[in-house]
Order: C-alpha cells, then structure tokens, then sequence
C-alpha cells in the first residue's frame, strides 16, 4: 500500500480501491487489522472517560497528566536497563508512565490547595516542568554509551508502525477496562459530575469518584500514548466529548455519541494511516477527530451552528415583521398610508430591507403594498395590535414589579414582546389587574 520506489522517496502512492476495501473490512493484514483494532478500542473508551473528564472540568488536568508521563517512560526505561529487564517492554514503560502521571497530577492539587494559585497556573507549571524533565532525562538515555532511547521519542508523537501485536492487546485490554468501569458506575459518577454538593449530602465520598475518573485517564492516557503520543492523546479525550456535546443535552446519549465519535476518530484515522504509511498515525486520527468535531459544530439540529444562524435569522425577521405590523397598526387611522421610506426612517433601517419585508408580509396575506405605500390587511391589523398590546403589557409590569423607570423600558420590551406566549400574557394581565384593584 503506498510503498516508496526508493530511498529518497517521501511521497505516498494513491491506494487503488481495492486496497481500501480491504483496510477498511478488516483484511489488509494481520498488523494492520490489530491496529485498527486497538486505535478503535482507545477511541471508545477515550469516549467514555471524555464525556465525564468534559462534564467533571478535567479536561487540562488530562492534558497535564499525558505530558507529565515522559519523565516516567523515561525512568522506567533506566531502571528496568540497569537491572537487566526488557527496558523496551510496554507494561514496564506504561507502569512509569502512569506513576509519573498521577505524580503530576497531585502536584497540581498540591499547588492548588497550599498555595494561591489558580488552576490554571498550576497545570500550566507541571506539565512545562514534567515535560521539560522527561525531555532533559530523554537526550541523557540517547547519550549514553550503553544504549539509546530505543525509540521512546516516538512516545511523544506516537508512532503505530511500532506497535506489536502485544501492544495492540494490551492498548485493547486496557481501553475495555476502562470503558466498563466508567459504564459498571455511571449512576455515581453522573451525580458528582453535575451535582456533587448532593451527591456528598447522600453519603457518595465525590473525592473517591473523582479518583476513580483521574485512574480513568491514567489509563486512557497510558494505553494511547503508543498510537497517538502523549501530546495528541489528550484530543482523544476531549474532542469527542465535544463534538457529542453539541448533539445532545441528556447524559445516556452524550456518553454514546462520545464512544461512537471516538471510536470512529480511531478507525478512520488508523486505516488512512494504514493506506498511506508515511503519514503519522497519532496525528492523522486526531485530524479525523477534529474533522468530525467540525461537522458536528456547523451540522448539529439543534447547537450546531449552522442550525443556530438559521435560527437566530428567524427570530430577528419574526422581530422586523412585528415591528412592521406594529407601525403600520398604529398608522391605521391615517387618511394615507405611509411610504415605505418613511416606515424604514421611523425604525432605524434600509428602505430596502423594509420593502423585502414587506413583500414578506405580503406573500402571507398580511400587508398590502400599493406603490411606495404599504398597508395592513386585516390580519395584519390583529396581529399588529396583539404586538402593540405585549409591548405595553410588558412595558407596565417592568414599571409596576420590576421598578424599572418608563424611560429606560423600551429597549427590553421590544426585545420581549415578540416571544410572550399565550400563558404568559395571561398571566401578566392578571397580575396587573389584581395589582389595579
């Protein structure tokens, strides 16, 4: 797939169609599928983890936590050489990963809670320290006469072309475990995260739940720095969380969406990488992630963007249209219609704009256009005096129970008085009526 015709060769050869089937179905090898495998494994249960690290507001500290791993990787190196062990062994270097890990992140809440340090500064010192150390104790192992750094460089950026079929397992073992234990106690772990004064009135210990989510990214973290690189394994867990959030407001979905969206980031990300080997796997799946995470903010029905500009321009033409109606209900009486000219003067817009509204309004049977005059039909009429009469419905009540001056109401009530609904207005007349009485 994509395979260089020299040395000096740098470029990827387009895989035909055949060679993506077979990735992408799970044939294109024994190495490759195990790959795949496991990058889907650590993107579903980055998911999971995610989702409750986004809503627990644990998203730096992961970031902290995967750059404070390589002065670990980099000691469990050392000490598992000078006693003879595998230095190179992937439990050996997760394990020092890991602790050195949870070692940043009791740092933090060291500089948190003893000193005056915000949270921000303090995660922003650990990990340029934790990472600037495991830097220095890097170029120390690629200097030293008995050996190199054995290719714990590429622990930074990841590198899956160097994962075995033990890594994959292990990376897969790990992601599963994770994933189940974050599912097994999704009932306490939903209630510290967004209610965690309730859920210690009820005897839930919520420093034990949030323990439980920091080993959760310890794993996560020690499972993907393999694939991704300690750098880019803290997107896998917060941009699927993310791009979920824009779905969704229930938790059960988030949580679902997140796993997909982070299993699919890992699947797709792993078989491109797959099909042209000469561009890093790490990166090219948190470019799927950040893909998917695009789509997901302008695509989304109800918080994308897309769905949000949409809306936003209907409520502003709802706005224009009653403002319109409004203006001309209160010209109804004039022996001549006003111009359009002089509608758009008295409300601050263009000519034009007003006369597209017009035509609006006219398409619905609302507004009458003769000339440059416009004119309320009947309807139209009705619904400019429902208009008129919200706004000194509301304009009275601010005055009367919200001790707001006259003179300093209109702007709020023009604002309100296009989305008073039935109830409300109701409401408010009894109030005022009870209040007149």
């Amino acid at each position: 797939m994509g395979a260089p015709t020299s040395l000096t060769d740098v470029h990827d050869a387009m895989p035909s169609f055949d060679e993506i089937i077979r990735t992408l179905t799970l044939q294109g090898g024994f190495n490759t599928t195990s790959v795949i495998l496991g990058t889907t494994l650590l993107g579903l249960a980055a998911g999971v983890v995610g989702a409750f690290a986004l809503l627990r507001k644990r998203s730096l500290t992961a970031d902290a936590l995967s750059h404070a791993t390589l002065p670990g990787i980099c000691i469990a190196f050392m000490i598992a050489q000078s006693i003879g062990m595998a230095s190179r062994s992937m439990p050996v270097l997760m394990s020092g990963a890991a602790i050195s890990g949870v070692i940043g992140v009791a740092c933090i809440h060291l500089l948190i809670t003893k000193t005056r340090l915000r949270e921000d500064a303090a995660i922003g010192i650990v990990l340029s320290v934790f990472f600037g150390a495991g830097v220095v104790l890097l170029s120390v192992i690629q200097t030293n006469p008995s050996g190199s750094a054995a290719g714990l460089n590429h622990f930074i950026y990841g590198q899956t072309a160097a994962m075995t079929r033990a890594d994959s397992i292990t990376m897969g073992v790990i992601a599963i475990v994770a994933t189940l234990l974050a599912l097994l106690m999704l009932k306490e772990l939903t209630l510290v995260c967004f209610n965690d004064g309730f859920a210690q009135v009820t005897g839930i210990p919520v420093w034990v739940i949030d323990s439980i989510i920091l080993a959760l990214i310890v794993l996560v973290t020690v499972s993907g720095l393999q694939a991704v690189g300690l750098i880019l394994v803290v997107a896998m867990l917060i941009i699927p969380a993310a791009a979920a959030r824009f779905w969704t407001q229930r938790l059960w979905k988030l949580v679902v969406l997140s796993m997909l969206i982070g299993a699919a980031s890992g699947y797709i990300g792993a078989s491109i990488s797959a099909l042209l080997p000469r561009k890093p796997a790490g990166s090219v799946i948190v470019l799927s992630s950040g893909g998917l995470f695009l789509l997901s903010m302008f695509l989304a029905p109800s918080r994308g963007v897309l769905a949000t500009t949409i809306r936003q321009a209907g409520i502003r033409i709802k706005i224009a249209n009653d403002h319109l109606l409004e203006s001309l209900h209160e010209h109804a009486q004039d022996a001549t219609p006003p111009t359009i000219k002089a509608l758009a003067h008295a409300q601050g817009i263009h000519p034009l704009r007003l006369r597209i509204l017009a035509l609006m309004l006219s398409m619905r049977g609302l507004v009458r256009i003769k000339d440059t005059r416009a004119s309320a039909t009947k309807s139209g009429l009705a619904r400019g005096a429902r208009v008129a009469r919200n706004h000194a419905l509301w304009e009275q009540y601010l005055i009367t129970y919200a001790d707001i001056a006259p003179s300093h109401v209109d702007w709020s009530v023009d604002q309100v008085e296009h989305v008073l609904s039935d109830d409300l207005i109701a409401e408010l007349e009894r109030a005022l009526a009870g209040d007149a009485r």
